[in-house]
């Protein structure tokens, strides 16, 4: 792992939960990535998310979350941030993931790429019939970008002044691997 930093991923449990609310305040210095094209939640609307899902882990419910995971520290156990994968065309098995690392304590110590990798590979190990992993970003955020080709994604489409950030155009970039690729690449 980078920087001596153990990471894990699982599902969010309810001692997370003020954590949560706390990394994803709309003041976060990582909204200014992850997507700031689109609408903010408000601090009310975020406290009634987490109450929802505090609800729902009180009633049973062992992973509220399904397509998301969260990033922590292995041995802290400190909130990092959240891996996803959502589906682009659930027909033709075409879906894309997500990362965020909201815990500025942990930038720039190349979490991003060890967490993705341990992502990707979970997923494809647990649905036989994806044969392709997408993600999508903006060109304003250089990071991922990097860390999608670094990865071994394939730059596969940019969609020209598709965002706009602070009034100005940025340009979406979408990155894709295949499952063979992918295998190539993580031989160990």
């Amino acid at each position: 792992m980078s920087d001596n930093i153990k990471i894990a991923i699982r599902k969010l449990k309810p001692g997370d939960l003020d954590s949560y609310l706390y990394w994803n305040h709309p003041s976060r210095e990582f909204h200014k990535y992850n997507g700031p094209y689109y609408e903010k939640k408000s601090v009310q609307e975020i406290e009634e998310i987490v109450s929802g899902w505090r609800i729902r882990m009180i009633e049973g419910e062992e992973d509220v979350l399904k397509n998301k995971k969260m990033i922590v520290d292995a041995i802290s156990n400190e909130l990092i941030g959240q891996v996803n994968w959502y589906w682009k065309s659930k027909e033709t098995n075409w879906m894309e993931v997500g990362i965020v690392i909201f815990n500025e304590n942990y930038w720039g110590k190349g979490i991003g790429f060890d967490v993705l990798r341990m992502w990707i590979n979970q997923i494809f190990s647990e649905r036989a019939e994806f044969v392709r992993i997408g993600l999508t970003t903006w060109s304003g955020n250089e990071r991922m970008m990097r860390l999608s080709e670094k990865l071994g994604m394939k730059k596969e489409a940019v969609y020209r002044k598709a965002r706009i950030v602070n009034g100005k155009y940025y340009d979406s970039v979408s990155y894709g691997i295949l499952r063979e690729e992918w295998d190539t690449i993580n031989r160990d």
